[in-house]
């Protein structure tokens, strides 16, 4: 494992990708090859991501693939990056994640998230008697209440989940997650590796309103980063087509299996409208993309800016190859 002192340790934000010839089968074989990959190069931590209704993800069913990944590896923390809570009853969330924590202790992490993942009509599919975002805080309070040891006379219990140690995390990409990780004393993971806009002002109101808990005694944050890291500059540019073309279809609202890299990067600007390419190039502002040395300097720059205490990075890259080599130099070329 790697260990250098005084580096910021790095974790993989997986979504279970779907590619263009490939299936949801494949894809959950090159999520574990990847955890097992981080695990040997000493990431801390891998996630997956909660999604529906997308094509080219096959994570939607997060908490049963996180325990086909902590099954697969031995030490790596793995956690969800996030669990959409509005989908789902906390109870049952608290008894999954208890017993992902009873059948892998002390490695199992929670992030939880306060939209649904996916569009109206998914939405009402999931979860039909939700009746909005903003009852978030209270279900958030509920599902810590089942992780703790039951109360004489207590009505619903938990059962595995109360006593069960879970990393609990808030995720977001707006203040209203970054206020609410604060008040509660929880570690905040901030989206930036696609919604980087609120990304400063989240950092400072988490840090300067953050309340000590008996799950944290300071704050902790974790921002993601998109890092696409190959032999060269060009190469690596080029991998990255991936991403953006998968975010344009997105925008354009036709999202899709997970498509291959252009010829070229400059492949782009015929490939989309200018006004698309300003969009992704806005939302995707926080990557890292090149060669060993362009990456190092890259992410000396975000985590200077920054200070974070955590990055996990995310690289949708088409081949499971060049995606396994993008993560091994990202590690041995960080900050």
């Amino acid at each position: 494992m790697n260990s250098l002192p005084n580096r910021v340790p790095l974790s993989v934000l997986d979504l279970a990708p779907i590619v263009e010839g490939a299936s949801a089968a494949q894809a959950f074989a090159n999520s574990l090859s990847l955890a097992q990959h981080a695990e040997r190069l000493g990431y801390r931590r891998f996630w997956l991501a909660e999604h529906h209704n997308m094509p080219g993800i096959a994570s939607a069913a997060t908490a049963v693939l996180i325990g086909h990944v902590a099954g697969g590896t031995s030490s790596i923390r793995v956690g969800a990056g996030g669990i959409m809570l509005p989908n789902h009853a906390p109870l049952q969330v608290a008894e999954q994640f208890g017993t992902l924590g009873s059948l892998h202790p002390g490695r199992i992490d929670l992030g939880l998230g306060r939209v649904p993942g996916t569009d109206q009509a998914a939405t009402r599919a999931l979860r039909r008697y939700y009746q909005g975002a903003e009852e978030f805080p209270a279900d958030v309070a509920e599902l810590l209440g089942y992780f703790e040891p039951a109360r004489p006379g207590q009505p619903v219990r938990a059962v595995p989940g109360e006593g069960v140690e879970v990393e609990v995390w808030i995720l977001g990409s707006s203040l209203f997650g970054a206020g609410l990780a604060a008040a509660m004393g929880l570690p905040y993971a901030f989206a930036s590796h696609f919604a980087p806009d609120a990304l400063e002002q989240a950092l400072e109101l988490y840090r300067s309103q953050f309340r000590p808990s008996p799950r944290l005694a300071q704050p902790h944050v974790m921002l993601a980063l998109n890092v696409v890291a190959a032999d060269t500059d060009e190469e690596a540019a080029r991998l990255f087509t991936t991403q953006q073309q998968a975010f344009v279809n997105l925008r354009r609202g036709r999202p899709g299996l997970v498509p291959p890299p252009l010829e070229s990067a400059e492949a782009m600007a015929s490939w989309c409208t200018p006004a698309e390419r300003a969009m992704v190039d806005r939302a995707l502002a926080c990557s890292v993309v090149g060669a060993p040395a362009t990456v190092h300097e890259g992410m000396a720059a975000f985590v200077a800016r920054h200070r974070p205490d955590e990055l996990i990075l995310t690289a949708n890259v088409h081949d499971h190859r060049a995606r396994l080599h993008s993560y091994a130099l990202a590690m041995a070329s960080r900050p």
